[in-house]
């Protein structure tokens, strides 16, 4: 256990450095939520630690790989950990005996004392494996089951194991070599842990005494009223999740439930009452900050209120009125459901014959045009980053910032000894000869060279820093899976399988760095310990990604059939949708391959010129800042964030963002503004009691209704009542369901 005292009992020796007139935290935010406080006393690891966090990070790990495969898919998240090991961590300080051991010399208890906010903090941080792995990024068990499960091939473990912790690892090692750009510095404050850190405090200090309730208080009414309220858009009344009112008073107009259905439309004038639907996306509105908010929403409206109904219904771009506005469906030319099983070869090659023969595979406007989005963010995200942070980043390398001023909570962690670097180098290291091995060992499964390898390596060491940039400041993540798809299609193209794993090495280990150094970021506000951080998200990850792989490999191997849609009984849980999202993907850009979606003569052509778009954007901002320095709003307009507007639609729906922007706008301006003591005791409180409420209640519909098909069906629980949204409007299109014009 690392501190500069044990004690028997947790004391309440805090040091604090003193202020000086100069010494305000530049982020509001932070200084309101974050104390300026440390107890260095305070134990760390300790057998409580070590073992509700190993607890918790296995637990969490195995119900999130055995839901991900099922029809209705549930992510667990760490919070109901990180509430349940409360209760669990005061009875064993209140039971445990606190004798005294003798380990190697060295003295060891089970009990050092009252359990402490620290110890509560490096579970959560264990916890955090469990979630960030076996949850929404476990891309790399996706493609181990898409190996498997979709192209039937007879993978080796060892090979899988190789890829699902070299992925991990490679993660790490990435966020230990940016910890000094993206955790040390105080304008990087990664705004998604203020919650994190207000529930940490409501749950563990006493709040003065006023008439007010205390934040404790105020969580747990929230979080019941959120669990309660959940049984409604969760089970008993789903039309809440949206509420399109435009389709119930034009029930027979296409144009009229184009523009307002909330699940395929424009959802104008639809609204959701489900804090699941509002979170779903982009995170809780409550933690993102104002100027976040505000760019996002310009690039909403440009999209979905211009540019979309511009190029549906007044230039027909695409051939857009041949298929539904708004879907992830891929379509024929006529504007059916195109059937991939047709090009394939029993190799799963592209059959080129059979694809000239069946026909181009077509988008529908709004998935071409946020695919062409994408090809903007990435851009926008390195000229502004190069342009607004590049000097920073320069002077950082030159290690010229070593005897800057350190900010309150950087001078407090001086007080713990730092991890040095060549822990994460040999990291990194033994993470890409893994992969590497693979490639050499196992090219057949593989399909991805070595030199494809490092080609991934090189891209994500390229963006990750830019893209840190941007979650640490303005709490979006912009992912680049298109990017890192698009370009090994054009590299290695006809190979479906190298393009997953490309994906999997070039961007999903940048998606894995970013969680890293969002819990460094926590660690560093809650004063933990490096080597204590170092521990237990080394540990964490190679226990998540050991007992996450175990998993995934059991159930591919006992349940007969699974992920196989047209061999399954048609009421099978075991339909693995999110999977086929990343099959789909591999054959659209791995098998059939961006040259014929994006190459000369194609019908998306000139999408690719957004590529150039991207990157010029952000330079005329740049330049008015300089010019007028003394307009402090201009250089918080950032072109990423609002080419962000339109990211993830689909899945994610107009409605769904819409939501969350005035949601958002509610909170972090009115609120922020006008109560600002208020927003300071109550805003992220509330974030972490809605996420909780809500989390609580849907395991528990899971498990109890919906997991035995114990489903209502009524006009509430039916979708939004605008089934004439999907229909085609070019005149001689015939889909079934629909009027022919």
């Amino acid at each position: 256990m690392e501190s500069n005292k044990k004690t028997q009992h947790s004391t309440n020796t805090h040091t604090k450095e003193p202020s000086q007139p100069d010494d305000r935290y530049p982020i509001e935010e932070v200084a309101l939520v974050v104390p300026e406080t440390d107890d260095p006393s305070l134990p760390v690891m300790t057998f409580r630690a070590w073992f509700l966090g190993i607890t918790s990070c296995t637990l969490l790990i195995f119900l999130n790989t055995f839901f991900t495969y099922r029809t209705q898919p549930l992510t667990i998240s760490s919070i109901l950990m990180q509430i349940g090991v409360l209760p669990i961590g005061k009875f064993m300080a209140s039971t445990l005996p606190t004798r005294e051991y003798k380990v190697f010399g060295k003295g060891f208890t089970l009990n050092p004392g009252p359990f402490n906010m620290k110890e509560h903090v490096i579970i959560t941080i264990f916890a955090n494996c469990g979630v960030s792995y076996g949850g929404g990024d476990a891309y790399s068990i996706g493609a181990i089951t898409i190996m498997k499960g979709f192209y039937k091939q007879s993978l080796n473990f060892l090979c899988a194991l190789l890829v699902v912790l070299s992925t991990q690892i490679l993660g790490y090692g990435w966020a230990g070599m940016l910890r000094k750009y993206l955790v040390d510095p105080a304008e990087m404050w990664w705004p998604s842990n203020l919650a994190q850190v207000s529930l940490f405090r409501a749950l563990h200090e006493k709040d003065s005494k006023s008439k007010s309730l205390t934040r404790m208080q105020f969580f747990f009414i929230f979080m019941a009223a959120s669990f309660v309220y959940y049984a409604l858009p969760g089970y008993l009344f789903p039309i809440l999740t949206f509420f399109s009112w435009v389709c119930w008073v034009w029930p027979h107009s296409i144009t009229a439930q184009q523009i307002g259905s909330g699940y395929h439309g424009l959802g104008v004038g639809a609204f959701t009452l489900d804090w699941a639907g509002i979170s779903a996306y982009h995170g809780s509105p409550l933690i993102a900050p104002w100027y976040s908010i505000l760019n996002i929403a310009v690039g909403f409206i440009m999209f979905i209120y211009i540019i979309v109904p511009l190029c549906y219904w007044k230039f027909n771009t695409f051939d857009a009125r041949k298929f539904p506005m708004f879907s992830n469906k891929l379509f024929t030319s006529t504007g059916h459901i195109y059937d991939t099983t047709k090009i394939l070869t029993p190799q799963y090659d592209l059959n080129i014959a059979a694809y000239d023969n069946y026909g181009k595979l077509y988008l529908s406007p709004l998935f071409a045009l946020s695919i062409g989005s994408g090809f903007a963010r990435i851009a926008a995200t390195m000229t502004h980053v190069a342009l607004f942070h590049g000097r920073d980043i320069l002077k950082r390398s030159k290690s010229a910032m070593k005897d800057a001023k350190l900010d309150i909570h950087a001078r407090l962690m001086k007080n713990y000894r730092d991890v040095p670097q060549w822990w994460f180098l040999i990291l990194l290291v033994v993470s890409m000869a893994f992969a590497l091995l693979t490639s050499f060992v196992w090219k057949k499964d593989i399909q991805l060279p070595w030199w494809g390898m490092l080609f991934a390596f090189g891209l994500a060491w390229i963006v990750t820093l830019p893209i840190g940039v941007i979650e640490a400041t303005t709490n979006q993540r912009l992912g680049y899976d298109i990017i890192a798809e698009f370009m090994i299609g054009y590299v290695l193209p006809g190979k479906p399988i190298a393009n997953l794993l490309f994906k999997i090495y070039g961007r999903i280990s940048t998606v894995h760095a970013l969680s890293f150094l969002a819990d460094l970021k926590l660690g560093h506000y809650m004063k933990i310990p490096p080597r204590c951080m170092f521990t237990a998200q080394l540990v964490g990850t190679l226990l998540s990604g050991t007992v996450n792989l175990a998993v995934a490999w059991w159930m591919l191997e006992n349940i007969e059939n699974l992920c196989d849609v047209e061999a399954l009984h048609p009421d099978s849980p075991w339909t693995c949708p999110k999977y086929r999202v990343t099959f789909d993907a591999s054959v659209i850009w791995g098998l059939i391959g961006p040259r014929r979606l994006f190459g000369a003569g194609s019908m998306y052509r000139n999408l690719v010129w957004l590529f150039l778009v991207g990157a010029i954007l952000p330079v005329p901002v740049w330049v008015m800042s300089k010019i007028f320095p003394e307009k402090k709003w201009i250089p918080l307009i950032n072109i990423p964030v609002i080419s962000y507007g339109f990211a993830g639609m689909p899945p994610a729906t107009p409605t769904n963002i819409a939501s969350w922007l005035v949601t958002g706008t509610i909170f972090n301006y009115f609120v922020f503004v006008y109560r600002k003591r208020w927003w300071q005791k109550y805003n992220y409180v509330l974030s972490a009691a809605l996420d909780a409420g809500t989390a609580f209640m849907g395991v528990l519909l899971f498990f109890t209704l919906q997991n035995t098909h114990h489903n209502l069906k009524w006009w509430g629980t039916q979708p939004d009542h605008c089934p004439l949204a999907t229909c085609p409007t070019e005149p001689g299109i015939s889909v079934k369901g629909c009027p022919v014009f």
